[in-house]
């Protein structure tokens, strides 16, 4: 089975959410790759994207199946029903854990003993008194793998994480230019990242998912570089429909491509990121500034500055020019 849906009764969240409700149904489906999520990112002319993102969105997947679960239950019952996935403000991962889905990794993302790290989370609030399931126990151990692994240091102690340094946060959220200090640490990772993930000892009982709709498209498994900075927006609409990755927008994505650019150390991939230096939009301007001078000899770079800078306007870009930036390429 590639689904499991279990049952907890708590009095806080839920309520406070919905006064009817009596009983949370936690819905757990399990995306697992068919591959290790690790090993592309060593491949620094390829753009990673992280695995939740390689087909459709999978809120109206798991959406679909908490209202045919739904539907069930009001017919047999007559309770009240209501299904959210990140629609509310809702602690998933808490409820999944007391419904015995799985515990709270040391990396706060949901572990399970069939599925790994890998699983989507849904819930079906109801007015129905449910019996509940047992909660699961936290079985980490010593284990540490996802917190070392980190390559940003966000786990500032086992259960926590600081967001502000998470790359997933960064490059998917985060609206603005990537802080610099975190640029050449997010390598080619151009949507998300699944370094903690991948790493948990529990994924070697994973199994690749059977749903067709969460099986990563071919043509996002490693999509090159090159073909992602020449995207224009009607390109990446058509590439990224109905994927996480559309609700980026096309400057967003050109930024964290830009970045990848720049990581890959390759300067031949250089001219890719020039022809972006007059881009209308200052956040993909600043970021191509970066991978221009990662990229460039210093002479190309003095010369890219004299004909760039005098006619900027954005001062955010203005600095990206100003401050010193080491050289992505072996000389």
């Amino acid at each position: 089975m590639d689904w499991m849906a279990e049952t907890a009764r708590r009095r806080g969240a839920p309520r406070a959410l919905w006064p009817e409700a009596r009983s949370v149904m936690m819905l757990g489906v399990n995306y697992g790759p068919d591959h290790d999520p690790l090993e592309t990112l060593a491949e620094r002319e390829t753009g990673n994207i992280s695995v939740y993102a390689r087909n459709r969105d999978y809120h109206e997947l798991i959406k679909g199946r908490l209202k045919e679960l739904a539907g069930l239950l009001s017919r047999r019952t007559g309770a009240e029903v209501k299904v959210f996935v990140d629609t509310a403000p809702l602690m998933e991962k808490p409820l999944a854990e007391a419904a015995g889905l799985g515990w709270q990794g040391k990396h706060t993302v949901l572990v399970s003993r069939e599925f790994g790290s890998w699983l989507f989370l849904g819930a079906l609030f109801t007015s129905a008194e449910l019996p509940a399931d047992q909660p699961h126990p936290e079985s980490c151990g010593k284990c540490r793998k996802c917190l070392d692994i980190c390559p940003t240091n966000a786990f500032p102690a086992p259960f926590q994480l600081d967001a502000r340094r998470c790359l997933a946060y960064l490059n998917i959220e985060h609206k603005g230019p990537i802080p610099r200090e975190f640029r050449v640490a997010m390598g080619n990772r151009i949507f998300g990242c699944d370094d903690c993930l991948a790493v948990c000892p529990w994924n070697k009982f994973a199994s690749t998912t059977r749903e067709a709709k969460l099986q990563a498209r071919e043509e996002l498994k490693s999509p090159a570089l090159a073909d992602l900075a020449m995207l224009d927006e009607a390109g990446f609409r058509a590439l990224f429909a109905r994927s996480p990755v559309k609700r980026l927008g096309h400057a967003r994505f050109l930024r964290n491509v830009l970045i990848a650019l720049g990581n890959s150390g390759m300067p031949q991939l250089g001219h890719l990121a020039e022809r972006l230096l007059n881009d209308d939009e200052p956040l993909v301007r600043g970021a191509a500034v970066w991978a221009v001078r990662r990229l460039s000899s210093p002479e190309h770079a003095e010369q890219l500055i004299l004909a760039f800078l005098p006619a900027e306007t954005d001062m955010e870009v203005v600095a990206e020019w100003s401050v010193e930036v080491p050289s992505a390429v072996s000389r």
